[in-house]
């Protein structure tokens, strides 16, 4: 022991290049723990925000399926409210005449709108399929209003003054033949009476009759449909 501190009695001079030295070598471990724990962090950042990224990408699919899905869903509502009012479709007659193009646009978008849309939404994550659903709604919603305005634009203004009467006449007798507090024999009569006045002016959607004589028909507790007066001709 006195060996060494008489070495360095004698070489006292080497202690600050020493010192240098050791100090530069730990300066340099703190550095490559400080960018090892830097590091170290990056990665968690990336990774734990990669998974993020990934989670909110996911929940924004979800909710771009549901809101098409829901967009569809709503339009075709719309539509059904006059699918299945009798009334309301001779209020609206461009609705159901397919002899307007703005008819027969809505009814060309409902079609690839129904047929692109699929039994499981699951399918609709394959972003090609939704992008292409989702094109084929907006394009329904668009048709049905462009419809729907030109037919409360025009009402019944294309049929004569005769025809409107008629019409007229005709959405009494449906009132009757629609009213639970009517007799079956009298809701059956308003029923073929309506159809008459109708002949030769409007045909309403079969769903419409369809869900009248179905009404009809339960009130009898029979299922079957009233007797149609046969056209005449």
């Amino acid at each position: 022991m006195d060996g060494f501190w008489d070495f360095v009695g004698s070489y006292w001079w080497l202690v600050f290049p020493l010192s240098g030295i050791v100090g530069g070598w730990a300066g340099g471990v703190r550095r490559w723990d400080e960018r090892r724990r830097r590091d170290k962090i990056e990665m968690y950042r990336l990774r734990y925000g990669a998974e993020k990224t990934a989670a909110e990408s996911e929940e924004a699919l979800t909710g771009e399926i549901e809101r098409t899905l829901s967009a569809h869903t709503e339009t075709e509502r719309r539509w059904l409210d006059y699918e299945l009012d009798a009334v309301k479709v001779l209020e609206f007659p461009v609705m159901t005449d397919m002899r307007e193009q703005v008819t027969i646009d809505f009814h060309r978008a409902r079609r690839d709108a129904e047929n692109l849309r699929p039994d499981d939404p699951a399918e609709l994550r394959d972003r090609r399929l939704l992008d292409r659903y989702r094109e084929a709604v907006r394009e329904y919603q668009l048709t049905f209003d462009v419809a729907e305005r030109e037919a409360k634009r025009r009402r019944a203004s294309d049929l004569s003054a005769e025809e409107r009467r008629a019409v007229d006449r005709a959405k009494k007798l449906l009132a009757i033949a629609d009213d639970a507090g009517a007799t079956t024999s009298e809701r059956q009569s308003a029923y073929r009476r309506a159809m008459k006045e109708l002949e030769g002016i409007l045909v309403l959607p079969d769903a419409a009759t369809a869900a009248i004589e179905q009404r009809i028909a339960g009130e009898l507790g029979t299922g079957h449909r009233p007797d149609r007066e046969r056209p005449s001709g």
